[in-house]
């Protein structure tokens, strides 16, 4: 129980004093008119209240992620929390506020566009295409999920498919409400619905907390406990873990739904309670969970102890989404009938709602680099389509699949986006009219970059759906990713140089 009300401290202190550092880095200009204002169009750019804004950011980026991606990250031990917190405050929440605050300034600019202003034109074809695989792959990754889940509460048509059972009809029905949430004005569902749904799964992170910290504080896993690798698969911590916890700590996908609000904003002092602020709650909610997974499958009388637990009943239940279960037995058992339900409807509305923002972003970037008007609906429709159709082929894959490579592919859109930041603070920390603060600020987004440089090269190299490379060539994979990071750091230093020696002129 120490670790945990340490951890949610740090977390609440980390936004109050770092989150505000942040602000004062970038620089706010309450004075300046948002997109929101200047761009109005009743269909993307559409000023809204800012707790509105709140809410419906936080449940964006919310989605499976903090929670299915904390509970695999907590099979790694207690790690997990060192990484949730200090990823959060450090990487997670820089990354937002910047591709939050950079899309205001950009003209409410999607993710590719703003990255490939301050890293050039190949970086932006390349994040083009990035960008749109990620969406879709989270898109399916946060609809399998949730149709699992309500395939338990409410059965209806299933069907077989390579030895599992998938649950199509809620498949398709959660694909027809994708089609109206894309296309219809952000006003009409999101803003209007969307907070409802993210005050539930507040309400559910908020109800597991309590039971677990009244009934089960002691059986909760401590940092005491160890920190060395607790995976039964031998798959090392890093880059594993710093991967699988993803939107817990800091999420590429996160810096695709930044752009949606970024175009609803009224005010730039706004930003850091909706992007900084979604993303510290985010980080609660992992942590709750993390928790929560850890201490649930505990059986003293078995001789099985916190994450001992977990590891068993995922083995009992090998082939099947294992974060859907655990999701499921602890809501029912914890919070009762009525609490389980509203709890699991809160899980199940996250993820929804994430993926219909993650096509709603999709149809953003192809309008935005194909400079398509997106106020006929019909021109709408046709981005649209294409990528319904490779979201609902994808569904038939392997869920775990589906989620290593939307994890790897993830992080990795976090690393251009932390680039671009970087770049983008050392430019803007050189103005005339920087302060003293601002001209070294660049640091807070350069640090997390060379970080996740090397978390996702590492990966690509030693996870199974990577190079895979053996045990005991590891060595050579962190090796590599060593090089890349000090080749990019190499090349940042050089190009600052210049850039440094251009600007005081």
């Amino acid at each position: 129980m120490i670790t945990f009300i340490i951890a949610l401290v740090v977390l609440v202190v980390g936004f109050a004093t770092y989150g505000l550092l942040v602000e004062k880095v970038f620089g706010v200009k309450p004075e300046q008119p948002t997109p929101a204002l200047t761009k109005t169009d009743g269909v993307d750019f559409v000023p809204m209240a800012g707790w509105r804004i709140f809410l419906v950011q936080f449940l964006n980026i919310a989605g499976l992620g903090p929670i299915f991606g904390a509970i695999m990250g907590i099979f790694f031990g207690p790690s997990a929390f060192l990484w949730i917190v200090f990823g959060t405050i450090f990487a997670g929440g820089v990354h937002d506020y910047l591709s939050g605050m950079l899309s205001i300034r950009k003209g409410g600019a999607s993710l590719p566009e703003i990255v490939g202003s301050e890293l050039g034109t190949g970086i932006r074809v390349f994040m083009r295409v990035l960008s749109l695989v990620l969406l879709v792959l989270l898109t399916t990754t946060f609809l399998s999920g949730p149709a699992t889940l309500l395939q338990g509460l409410a059965p209806l048509s299933t069907m077989p498919f390579n030895g599992r059972t998938l649950p199509i009809a809620w498949v398709l029905i959660i694909f027809v409400y994708y089609a109206f949430a894309t296309i219809l004005p952000v006003d009409k569902l999101i803003g209007r619905f969307y907070p409802i749904f993210g005050g539930m799964l507040l309400f559910m992170g908020i109800g597991i907390m309590i039971v677990m910290l009244g009934w089960h504080g002691s059986e909760m896993p401590e940092l005491t406990d160890g920190l060395y690798n607790r995976k039964a698969d031998g798959l090392p911590i890093f880059p594993m873990m710093f991967v699988s916890i993803a939107c817990g700590a800091i999420s590429g996908f996160h810096g695709t739904q930044s752009p949606i609000m970024s175009r609803c904003l009224t005010n730039e002092r706004q930003g850091r309670w909706i992007f900084y602020g979604a993303m510290v709650a985010e980080g609660i909610l992992a942590l709750i969970w993390a928790a929560a997974a850890g201490t649930f499958f505990a059986d003293p009388e078995q001789g099985l102890y916190g994450i001992d637990g977990l590891q068993a009943f995922a083995a009992q239940h090998k082939g099947e989404n294992i974060p859907a279960l655990v999701v499921d037995t602890i809501s029912r058992s914890w919070l009762g009938s009525i609490g389980g339900i509203l709890a699991i409807i809160g899980v199940i509305a996250a993820p929804i709602t994430s993926g219909d923002t993650a096509l709603r972003s999709a149809r953003l970037i192809v309008a935005d680099f194909l400079h398509i008007d997106q106020k006929p609906r019909l021109k709408r429709l046709y981005i649209a389509l294409p990528l319904f159709c490779c979201v609902f082929a994808l569904v038939f894959v392997n869920f775990y699949i589906v989620w290593r490579y939307f994890s790897w592919t993830n992080q990795t859109l976090a690393v251009f986006t932390l680039w671009s930041g970087t770049v983008w603070l050392y430019k803007n920390g050189h103005e005339p009219s920087a302060s003293p603060i601002m001209r070294h600020g660049y640091l807070m987004a350069l640090v997390p970059a060379l970080f996740m440089t090397m978390v996702s090269v590492s990966y690509i190299l030693i996870a199974p759906e990577g190079l895979n490379l053996p045990v005991e060539l590891r060595w050579v994979g962190y090796l590599i990713a060593g090089l890349a990071t000090l080749v990019c750091l190499v090349l940042f230093v050089r190009w600052a140089r210049r850039m440094g020696v251009k600007l005081s002129r």
